[in-house]
């Protein structure tokens, strides 16, 4: 009897559970983790007043989560809307851990009625791969973005940044309205994909996107891309500084096939306002070298006016890439700095203090300073000369006086052999009157021995040695003596 009615007791929760696993079909509910996740349960007509609840697992008194009667319960929450006969249990703040099998509960007596529901839970980030794209402000770009062919009829969306979660929600453009600002979605289902493309780009377009296919059930599927929009011609920005007052080059190069193209250098904040610069008035120099694919703008005497934004190119249509982009600078301390070492450096040349504020003439102090080191050069070499004549003559005199001192001594000798000799009183008064004939006779003197011609220029000579003429002819006459 036991024996039957275990059997029995099996047998009956055997056909419970055969009934909570076939009630319904299968509910389908997705999340992402930190978001919430919301099961939608419907029940049939006169259930309206009856308790409702959510399990877990093999539903079981332990694996009930949250019931009617409670409303609220940890994470979990529960609404039962009786008009829509509906009633959705929401699990908030959801993890990986939270992905399973549910169970949509219908209390009543005897057998209770089931639905079963698969939660999936995945990741609010999107993706492992990107497509990275990159392109220039004011052009066009287009996103391609394949789908699986049970995806045909679904909606199609694009969003900006990497949250799954939120993206439908903050859709740009949908398949409902193709068409949105900048934006534009066309979808071909032959191809089994669809295409967003955007125009009039700007940087601010740069950014993540997400490419959405809405599912049915389940997660949606995304195409991740990476758009980066770059300055018009920021390839070939550049930077350049110059002094006022000087020369400045700006180099500009171009593709070789633009080496006929007309070449151009226009001044502004944008390319679509600059002005040409290169008129028929315009102090800009332009030089086209053809080897090497590049010309050259050069400012001949910087301006203050000349600071500013540049911009060159070969091509009038402004293809992108073609142009440079020039930021010039002006500095106008070093101009100063320099035209203050030029006014002092002539002030250094100066030979005398400088005693004036008056601004120095260069070229006078040039002369001044050259006639006075010619004066002191010249001055110590004339009196040199004058010297070295003196000596000379001096030399010269003496030389005479030597000679006609040993003409006299042969001549007293010859008179002494023939003649007695008188005494030396005699020969020393001879000597005088012959040495005082040479003080007052010129033309007689036993030290002159030139022309007639030469007697004015040499007069004055002699005056100026005549006390050492009177020396050398007595020290003459006494060595004679003696002899």
């Amino acid at each position: 009897m036991r024996r039957w009615r275990h059997q029995s007791l099996l047998f009956t929760l055997c056909i419970a559970l055969n009934c909570v696993r076939s009630a319904a079909e299968l509910i389908r509910v997705s999340g992402y983790e930190g978001r919430d996740g919301k099961v939608s349960c419907p029940y049939e007509e006169g259930y309206e007043s009856y308790e409702k609840y959510l399990c877990k697992n093999d539903c079981r008194s332990d694996d009930v989560l949250i019931k009617t009667t409670d409303a609220k319960k940890n994470r979990y929450s529960i609404h039962d809307d009786k008009q829509k006969r509906v009633f959705a249990a929401t699990i908030s703040d959801l993890s990986r851990t939270d992905a399973g099998k549910y169970w949509c509960g219908v209390t009543r007596t005897g057998k209770d009625i089931y639905t079963e529901v698969m939660l999936e839970v995945g990741q609010d980030s999107c993706c492992d791969h990107s497509t990275k794209v990159q392109t220039y402000e004011e052009s066009s770009v287009s996103f391609s973005c394949p789908y699986e062919s049970e995806y045909q009829n679904s909606l199609k969306y694009i969003c900006r940044g990497n949250q799954p979660s939120v993206c439908l929600q903050h859709a740009l453009i949908s398949s409902d309205n193709k068409q949105k600002g900048q934006f534009t979605l066309t979808d071909d289902m032959a191809s089994r994909k669809f295409t967003v493309t955007i125009t009039s780009l700007t940087q601010n377009n740069s950014g993540s996107y997400l490419c959405g296919v809405h599912g049915n059930t389940g997660l949606d599927v995304f195409s991740a891309f990476e758009l980066e929009v770059k300055e018009w011609c920021c390839v070939m920005s550049h930077k350049l500084s110059g002094i006022v007052g000087r020369p400045v080059p700006m180099q500009c190069p171009y593709p070789p096939q633009h080496r006929d193209n007309r070449k151009f250098l226009c001044k502004g904040d944008h390319r679509k306002t600059c002005k040409d610069m290169m008129t028929s008035q315009s102090r800009f120099i332009l030089q086209d070298d053809v080897t090497s694919s590049s010309f050259s703008v050069t400012i001949p005497e910087l301006k203050a006016g000349d600071a500013g934004t540049y911009w060159c190119g070969s091509d009038s249509q402004w293809s992108v890439g073609n142009y440079t982009k020039i930021q010039l600078s002006l500095d106008f301390q070093q101009t100063s700095t320099v035209m203050s070492t030029i006014n002092v450096v002539p002030t250094f040349t100066m030979v005398e203090p400088v005693r004036s504020q008056a601004t120095p003439i260069p070229g006078k102090e040039i002369k001044d300073a050259t006639l006075f080191y010619s004066v002191g050069f010249i001055v110590p070499a004339v009196l040199l000369i004058l010297t070295s004549a003196l000596v000379t003559v001096y030399k010269y005199k003496c030389y005479k006086v030597r000679g006609a001192g040993g003409n006299m001594n042969r001549n007293k000798t010859k008179t002494a052999e023939t003649e007695e000799m008188t005494g030396v009183a005699d020969i020393y008064q001879n000597q005088d009157v012959a040495c005082s004939k040479q003080r007052t006779s010129k033309p007689q003197s036993a030290c002159q021995h030139h022309d007639d011609a030469g007697e004015a220029e040499q007069d004055s000579v002699y005056q100026n040695v005549t006390t050492t003429d009177n020396i050398y002819c007595n020290q003459i006459f006494i060595k004679a003596n003696r002899r």
